[in-house]
C-alpha cells in the first residue's frame, strides 16, 4: 500500500498576525454570523475611519480570511468559510476576557450566550436547546448532546465535533419536511449532519447542511430575527410558540 502524502505545512504565523490587530479582530467577529456586510458597517463596529477599514479589509481578503463581492457601488465582505469562524471561536477560549465597562457590554455578552449564530447555524442556549429537543423528539439520534470532557477523544469546545455520529431519522426527516426544510436538497459537498461543541454551554449544537437549512427556515418563518449586535439572535413571540409546538422546546424568558 502506498504511503499517504505528507500533510502540507501551514503558515499559522501569517493567519495569527492578520487576526492579532484589534480592529481586524473586531471586524472578523462582526462577520462571524456568515452574512455579507458593507465596509461602512464594519468600520463603525471597529471604531475606525472608512479609509482605515478599507486597508484592513484588503489585508484580510489577501490573507484569504475574508471574501469580497461588489453590488453596485458598494462592496460586501463575508468570512471565507465556516473554518474561519471555528478558528475565531477556538481563539476565544484561550483569549483573556475584555473588561466589561458598561451595561451595554454586559447585556451583549448575556445576549450572545442566550442565542447567537455560529457562522450559519444557531448556537448558545437556543442552539443547544434546539439540539436537545431534536434528540428528545427523535428527529436526530446518536447521543444525548452533552459534551463530557473526560470522555472526549477529539472533541473540544468551540470546534466541530468528531467523536459522535448523529443521524437524521426517517420520522425526523418527515417532521422537518413538514416544517419546510427539504432534507433532500442539502448541499451535496457539505456534511448534512454535523455538530459543534458549544463553548458557552458545553453541549452540542447542530451544524452542517442541516443546521444551516433549519436556521434559514426559522428566519423565513419569522421565528428568529437578527439582533442589533453582530451574531445576536432574538426569538420572536411567534417563534417561541412555534418551537414549543413543533419540538417541545420551552425557552427561558
Amino acid at each position: 500500500m502506498m504511503d499517504e502524502p505528507p500533510k502540507q505545512q501551514t503558515d499559522i504565523a501569517r493567519a495569527a498576525a492578520l487576526i492579532a490587530d484589534p480592529s481586524r479582530a473586531r471586524m472578523l467577529k462582526c462577520l462571524g454570523d456568515g452574512r455579507a456586510l458593507p465596509a461602512g458597517l464594519l468600520a463603525g463596529e471597529a471604531g475606525v475611519s472608512a479609509a482605515t477599514a478599507s486597508a484592513h479589509l484588503a489585508k484580510l481578503v489577501e490573507g484569504e480570511l475574508v471574501t469580497v463581492s461588489r453590488q453596485g457601488r458598494h462592496r460586501y465582505y463575508r468570512l471565507a468559510g465556516p473554518d474561519v469562524s471555528a478558528a475565531l471561536e477556538a481563539l476565544a477560549l484561550i483569549a483573556p476576557p475584555l473588561p466589561v465597562t458598561s451595561l451595554r457590554q454586559s447585556n451583549r455578552a448575556s445576549a450572545l450566550r442566550r442565542a447567537r449564530t455560529c457562522y450559519d447555524h444557531l448556537a448558545g442556549q437556543l442552539g443547544t436547546g434546539l439540539m436537545g429537543a431534536l434528540l428528545g423528539q427523535g428527529v436526530l439520534t446518536g447521543h444525548d448532546g452533552v459534551h463530557r470532557p473526560e470522555e472526549a477523544m477529539r472533541d473540544r469546545p468551540a470546534a466541530h465535533g468528531h467523536d459522535i455520529r448523529y443521524q437524521l431519522t426517517d420520522s425526523g426527516q418527515t417532521r422537518l419536511r413538514e416544517l419546510g426544510v427539504d432534507t433532500d436538497r442539502l448541499p451535496p459537498r457539505r456534511p448534512a449532519v454535523r455538530y459543534c461543541v458549544d463553548w458557552s454551554e458545553h453541549r452540542h449544537h447542530l451544524a452542517g447542511g442541516l443546521g444551516a437549512a433549519l436556521t434559514s427556515r426559522l428566519y423565513e418563518l419569522g421565528w428568529v430575527r437578527w439582533g442589533k449586535a453582530p451574531r445576536v439572535v432574538l426569538v420572536t413571540d411567534e417563534g417561541a410558540a412555534g418551537l414549543r409546538r413543533t419540538f417541545g422546546l420551552a425557552l427561558p424568558r
